[in-house]
């Protein structure tokens, strides 16, 4: 039995729906899914459905963007109660930051004498949670650019002349929030932040597991990961952070976890909510 815990839908920057997310997990004859889009949980209660339907156990997710000494990570929460207040003030917050983004890219591109209008942007990503690809798509569509690579290649990544940097909660926040909503805090695919001295820092904080398996790790960074979570105590996830078509052909199925890791998720969960109706 195996798991993908690291998926996107259209509720943040990939192109499926939450029910073609899962319909594509049954094809891969996953076990278990979890819907980790960014800064948001809008598809979870769609996605939880989806996986009802087909007989997948669900597990509710999020992305978060967060920094930690002036560099870039991504904490995945696993296990969020999605109706919880502070979580859903919190990702409210960070919806408007990156909305105000999106709104700060088009006026640089319109600064550089491309016709963008923010509502094209808004009305192709119809979500709460848009970013940089439904920018370089709106661009694609436009004529503008001939497609993805190209738009941030030319505009919006960093150092290009539409880039705008993105306002980040702290990784020590992140991991906070996370907990204070039930849930579990797992550094994403840490082989990409090149941030391995900041682990035991926020491992001190409370961070729970290393997503060790990622489309972008070599079978030597998994072992690295793999070795450092044993040494660390922490729990090993994985996933394919497949974003549906948006670049290229869609990556679920490529990265298969173990289930042996989501019953660990799960057993931990539970001795911190069994700590939790302690106190």
């Amino acid at each position: 039995m195996f798991a993908d815990l690291h998926l996107h839908s259209r509720f943040s920057d990939g192109t499926f729906s939450p029910e073609e997310v899962v319909a594509r997990g049954h094809k891969s004859g996953f076990a278990a899914l979890s819907l980790t889009d960014h800064d948001t949980v809008e598809g979870c209660a769609r996605m939880a459905a989806a996986c009802d339907a087909a007989g997948i156990e669900f597990i509710t997710g999020s992305e978060l963007t967060a920094e930690y000494k002036d560099t870039e990570l991504h904490i995945l929460g696993y296990f969020l109660d999605v109706t919880n207040t502070m979580l859903l003030t919190e990702l409210t917050r960070f919806q408007i930051v990156r909305q105000n983004r999106i709104r700060e890219m088009v006026a640089r591109l319109n600064e550089l004498h491309v016709p963008l209008d923010a509502a094209e942007v808004f009305a192709l990503a119809d979500c709460r949670s848009p970013g940089r690809p439904h920018v370089a798509r709106a661009l694609v569509q436009a004529g503008h650019c001939a497609n993805h690579d190209e738009a941030f290649q030319q505009f919006l990544k960093q150092g290009r002349p539409a880039w705008v940097p993105k306002a980040k909660l702290s990784a020590l926040e992140a991991i906070q929030l996370i907990h204070q909503a039930g849930g579990l805090a797992v550094m994403a695919h840490p082989g990409l932040n090149r941030a391995d001295g900041l682990i035991p820092d926020l491992v001190d904080a409370g961070l729970d597991g290393l997503e060790c398996f990622h489309t972008k790790h070599s079978n030597g960074v998994t072992r690295r990961y793999l070795e450092m979570a044993e040494k660390l105590k922490l729990l090993v996830t994985g996933g394919s952070d497949c974003h549906g078509k948006s670049k290229g052909k869609p990556l679920i199925g490529t990265v298969k976890l173990d289930y042996v890791h989501v019953e660990k998720l799960k057993q931990r969960r539970a001795e911190g909510a069994a700590t939790t109706n302690a106190h």
